[in-house]
């Protein structure tokens, strides 16, 4: 880890760190008493510096947590942003980075309708270029690491969670499936569920870890590309209740009207997804 520089984010107290990892920048912050809590985010590009944010807002996360942790009586969550890379050079990193790969590679191809991704309907990705698992696992065996020992944070899996939107949902959901001794919380906001359809749904939902010591969110507004998610999501709703997760328990499903598919939106519920996570 390289660090690169630190900077002062609206709502919340002392720096946030940019790091890099290997040419992947990397943000990150913490509150400065000691936390048990640790939150890691993929679009880094939108959860804290708007000059990097892709339109230019973000889900101003570190105040969000702040406020909802004082609410609870309980420290904020140390917050780690890893952006995605895409870059003029490879505009499909996103994709390929989120996609939760070993369900692609078991027998089906993404479908033409990429709305929201960044990729015309004529060209879908080829499921040989996809890396979610390498990326994941950078996340978990070095990035995350890395970040906790230099901010002296003891990694605990029952205190951490990962927090994706549209492609991000998706691989917050698959990176729980993947690491669940890392992660016991996955907040998945308007997943993009229709680059595989219900069959997407159905794979998806069932590597979903064991719900005795997990918890699952998974929320969608009522407008633009939100609105197409309805009868993915309602199915992937009634097989997370099947693999034996609970509402009122370690599951949340909830609607927001008239919110669409972009940060201001998801930025305006995210003190309620957090607070479905830090409440026991």
């Amino acid at each position: 880890m390289k660090v690169v520089r630190q900077f002062q984010v609206r709502g919340a107290s002392g720096n946030v760190t940019e790091a890099n990892f290997d040419g992947r920048r990397v943000d990150f912050w913490a509150p400065k008493a000691p936390t048990p809590f640790l939150l890691v985010t993929h679009d880094g590009q939108n959860i804290f510096d708007k000059r990097s944010a892709t339109k230019g807002r973000t889900w101003e996360l570190a105040g969000a947590a702040t406020k909802v942790a004082a609410e609870l009586g309980i420290p904020a969550p140390a917050i780690i942003a890893v952006f995605h890379s895409s870059n003029p050079q490879d505009p499909d990193g996103r994709r390929k980075d989120l996609t939760p790969e070993d369900l692609f590679l078991n027998g089906f191809e993404q479908s033409a309708n990429n709305a929201g991704t960044g990729l015309p309907p004529s060209r879908p990705l080829p499921n040989d270029q996809l890396r979610g698992n390498q990326y994941l696992q950078h996340i978990s065996q070095s990035i995350a690491p890395t970040i906790c020992d230099y901010l002296s944070h003891k990694h605990l899996p029952q205190y951490t969670a990962m927090l994706g939107a549209s492609m991000g949902g998706l691989a917050s959901l698959y990176g729980m499936a993947k690491h669940p001794t890392f992660y016991q919380t996955a907040l998945a906001f308007s997943t993009h569920w229709i680059i595989g359809g219900d069959r997407l749904v159905e794979d998806l939902m069932a590597i979903q870890p064991d719900p005795d010591n997990h918890k699952i969110w998974m929320s969608r507004g009522t407008k633009s590309l939100d609105a197409s998610y309805k009868p993915h999501q309602d199915y992937a709703n009634t097989l997370a209740e099947l693999r034996g997760y609970r509402h009122g328990k370690n599951l949340a499903t909830p609607v927001y009207k008239n919110t669409s598919h972009n940060e201001r939106s998801w930025g305006s519920y995210v003190n309620q997804a957090l607070r479905f996570w830090l409440t026991e």
